[in-house]
């Protein structure tokens, strides 16, 4: 395999659904074709959004799935429910009527500029904040507006008192509406009217669904502070009954294999139907997918637009899939054979010696917690994932979800994998991290496993993607890249672990960097790793921000717009002396990206 493998995120199937570090399909067909042959199996055991199951698909492979995530496994098994895109757009036109036909024109608001009726595309709400000196109600878009869009400039309108994002948040409220109109080709903007709706809502069976605090992202988003701690407040009255009469139309639905596959764009709408859906004055901002940050400032969209949309999206996925299929499969009327099953890894319910090959991305430690965010789309399904079987690290103190257990759990899972693959098969594992410690973990599994890291198959992966804290800072701290490791069952004894050489990371680093000018700290970071596996190093003390304290002390700097190195000193290039995009920081965990359905 390649040293490095360099992939887009804007593939056909990748746009259809939103999913939590998603591999894309280019990065793992490489592997499937070098590992396997047609009309054998794939296995993974940690499935995710089922991108293992697109690529074996795409291949003429056959793929057994497994996770312990319903949302998971309804978006996996629908991305290889291949269906007639006419038949598709059909049957959303039809849902779409009759939820319009049940709710009336929800979307519809007069035109200040013509007084005809126009229609509605997206209207931009604000949040309200006390005064901590007066107690007034501040509208944090207008006290914005008024300092002339500089945050440190906000005060309150009533007594010129300081106000920002983290005083107590009393409400919200429309500030503009954006409308189609006869009046003009390019959308209206004015100043928002409230929404006339007569929808009882609490008349439709919209998902009565809480978000309890002992999920580690209720109190990694700070929900007991914002009030919103139900999956409905997260959307607007207006949103909420458009998406529950939506619902209940597409189950409606007869045909089995296009009801689910409307249910599938349905879902991958949620997010940007919500208020996670985060405006900017230079263009829409998508939602962050891992955590439940509502930002000052947000979007309400026009959800039949977004729905039909999407519906654009899977059926272009659709056809993509099954195009590449096409030049695998001699009778591609045959649909692929995918199975995904709720199972934990570290029970995989297959026999042994019963599969050619393994690809798998394993959740990442106390990186993310897929179950919690989950629930957001879990809400509108039939159940949950089970959380007591999560292979994460939980962040709070004294959690049960340890260290430990995910040790435990990530060896058990790659025992099974070397138990189910047959005699000469390969296992390849995705991983990032930015903690040695979490590396050596890994290490260890895999050495308990009894599967031995082939040396020259270990292959770094760039998705093209950097956190919002690294464009902001220059160096970050955050791991951008993964490493993608493949394992072969071990033959006798393994090599003992060493530990790094005195002052071997800093000369590393220093070599590294003069012979990779054109590079980041993150891809820094896993050639070092990649250096110590090769030498049978523990790794347990080689952290990303060991990398970057070398690259300081060593007179490096990067550039804040692309990440990469630089010299002190050196004269900045015309892109850093350009002002950074407005990217709102407030109480914000992970990245947000700009939204590719307006790039």
């Amino acid at each position: 395999m390649t040293e490095e493998l360099n992939v887009g995120r804007s593939d056909p199937a990748y746009m259809a659904h939103a999913y939590l570090t998603k591999v894309p399909v280019p990065a793992i067909i490489p592997f499937i074709e070098t590992h396997t042959q047609p009309g054998q199996i794939v296995l993974d055991p940690f499935a995710g959004s089922g991108m293992t199951g697109v690529a074996a698909a795409m291949t003429g492979r056959s793929a057994r799935l497994f996770d312990i995530s319903v949302l998971g496994q309804h978006i996996g098994s629908n991305f290889v429910n291949l269906v007639d895109g006419h038949l598709l757009s059909k049957h959303a036109a039809e849902v779409v009527e009759a939820s319009q036909k049940e709710l009336g024109d929800v979307y519809k608001a007069q035109c200040r500029r013509c007084k005809h009726l126009g229609h509605l595309v997206k209207t931009v709400w604000t949040i309200l904040v006390r005064c901590r000196s007066c107690g007034e109600s501040v509208n944090y878009y207008r006290a914005m507006e008024a300092a002339n869009w500089v945050k440190p400039d906000m005060v309150c309108q009533s007594c010129s008192t300081s106000v920002s994002s983290r005083d107590p948040r009393v409400g919200e409220e429309p500030v503009l509406d954006y409308l189609d109109c006869q009046c003009q080709a390019n959308q209206v903007e004015q100043d928002s009217m409230p929404p006339q709706t007569d929808v009882d809502i609490e008349s439709l069976p919209y998902p009565r669904v809480e978000i309890t605090p002992d999920r580690q992202m209720y109190k990694a988003s700070a929900l007991g502070k914002s009030g919103l701690t139900t999956v409905a407040s997260f959307y607007s009255t207006r949103n909420l009954a458009v998406l529950t009469t939506l619902r209940e139309q597409i189950r409606s639905v007869a045909d089995d294999s296009i009801r689910r596959k409307l249910l599938f764009a349905f879902t991958a709408c949620l997010t940007r139907a919500s208020k996670r859906y985060q405006w900017s004055r230079q263009r829409p901002l998508n939602a962050a997918n891992a955590n439940y940050y509502v930002a000052p400032v947000f979007y309400e969209w026009n959800v039949y637009e977004l729905f039909l949309r999407k519906v654009t999206a899977v059926a272009r996925s659709d056809e993509w899939v099954a195009a590449t299929r096409s030049t695998y499969v001699e009778d591609s009327e045959v649909g692929p054979d995918v199975e995904y099953g709720i199972s934990s890894a570290e029970n995989i319910p297959l026999p042994d010696n019963s599969i050619d090959y393994v690809f798998t991305d394993p959740p990442f430690g106390s990186n993310l917690f897929y179950a919690d965010m989950a629930l957001f789309q879990e809400a509108w399904l039939d159940g949950f994932s089970n959380v007591e079987e999560e292979a994460v690290v939980d962040r709070s103190r004294g959690g049960k979800r340890s260290a430990s257990r995910y040790e435990g759990l990530i060896t058990a899972a790659l025992s099974e994998c070397n138990r189910v693959v047959r005699p000469g098969g390969s296992i390849s594992m995705v991983f990032g991290n930015s903690s040695g410690q979490m590396w050596a973990l890994v290490q260890r599994s895999i050495r308990n496993a009894k599967l031995a890291i082939v040396p020259e198959s270990l292959t770094i992966l760039n998705k093209g993607q950097r956190s919002v804290k690294g464009l902001a800072s220059g160096f970050e701290h955050v791991a951008t890249l993964d490493l993608i490791t493949t394992m072969v069952a071990a033959d006798g004894e393994l090599p003992p672990l060493t530990h790094v050489p005195d002052g071997e990371v800093a000369r590393l680093v220093r070599g590294l960097a003069e012979n990779n000018q054109d590079t980041t700290p993150s891809h820094l970071y896993l050639e070092l790793l990649r250096t110590a596996i090769r030498n049978n190093w523990m790794v347990d003390e080689l952290n990303l921000s060991a990398v970057t304290e070398a690259l300081i002390e060593d007179g490096w700097t990067v550039q804040s717009k692309t990440g990469r190195l630089r010299r002190k000193g050196d004269s900045d290039e015309l892109s850093d002396l350009l002002p950074s995009p407005e990217i709102s920081l407030d109480d914000l965990s992970e990245e947000f990206v700009a939204d590719p359905l307006f790039s």
